[in-house]
């Protein structure tokens, strides 16, 4: 889940899981999001990232998940950069994804002005897509936003999809400012597996 609201409907906490984090739905919507409509081969993912892709640092419970939590979730969680030339790319990303607003008794969601003007006044967008949930919080607890993100974010390449991913640092402290119930609940894992990191550096 993202770490500043309890609405998101996709988490399922906690569940266990050995198996790769990193969902096909969850892949097909980054493979959007970072300009790409399929895995293609690695050498591919090696290249610059298209000019038309939008800049975003992936967040929350799947961000986690690729550190070693084993808490998974159903969505995927994103801070998109908010310039203007980038919010213009993200719209057009969430018109390729079919984006509607996520609203419990509305299984296919709302539709809204998926603009970036309106992507310029936004906090946080809880949406449903054609391949899964996506949430956008501009400006996670905790934390200033992707500047802030970005500067301690890895890139990592999952089955040929480059995903840019905040720090297991970085988590810890937003979860630490939502506080709410199910981040006390994950926290005691996500600081062990901070503190294993630290040794290991």
């Amino acid at each position: 889940m993202h770490p500043t609201d309890d609405r998101g409907r996709g988490a399922r906490w906690p569940v266990a899981s050995r198996h790769d984090p990193v969902s096909d739905r969850a892949l097909g919507e980054w493979s959007i999001l970072s300009g790409r409509r399929e895995a293609r081969r690695a050498r591919c993912a090696l290249r610059p990232r298209p000019r038309g892709s939008p800049r975003a640092v992936l967040i929350g419970g799947l961000a986690a998940a690729l550190h070693g939590s084993p808490y998974v979730t159903t969505d995927v969680d994103i801070t998109p950069s908010r310039d203007a030339d980038n919010l213009t790319r993200l719209a057009a990303a969430l018109l390729e994804l079919d984006a509607r607003i996520r609203v419990d008794g509305e299984r296919a969601g709302l539709s809204f002005d998926r603009s970036a003007a309106f992507l310029s006044r936004a906090t946080i967008l809880y949406l449903t897509t054609r391949f899964g949930e996506l949430d956008l919080t501009f400006e996670p607890s905790g934390t200033t936003g992707y500047p802030d993100l970005r500067r301690h974010a890895s890139e990592l390449e999952i089955r040929d999809i480059r995903l840019l991913v905040a720090s297991l640092g970085d988590v810890v402290r937003s979860r630490e400012a939502a506080n709410r119930e199910k981040d006390r609940l994950v926290l005691p894992t996500l600081r062990r597996l901070l503190e294993q990191s630290s040794k290991k550096q």
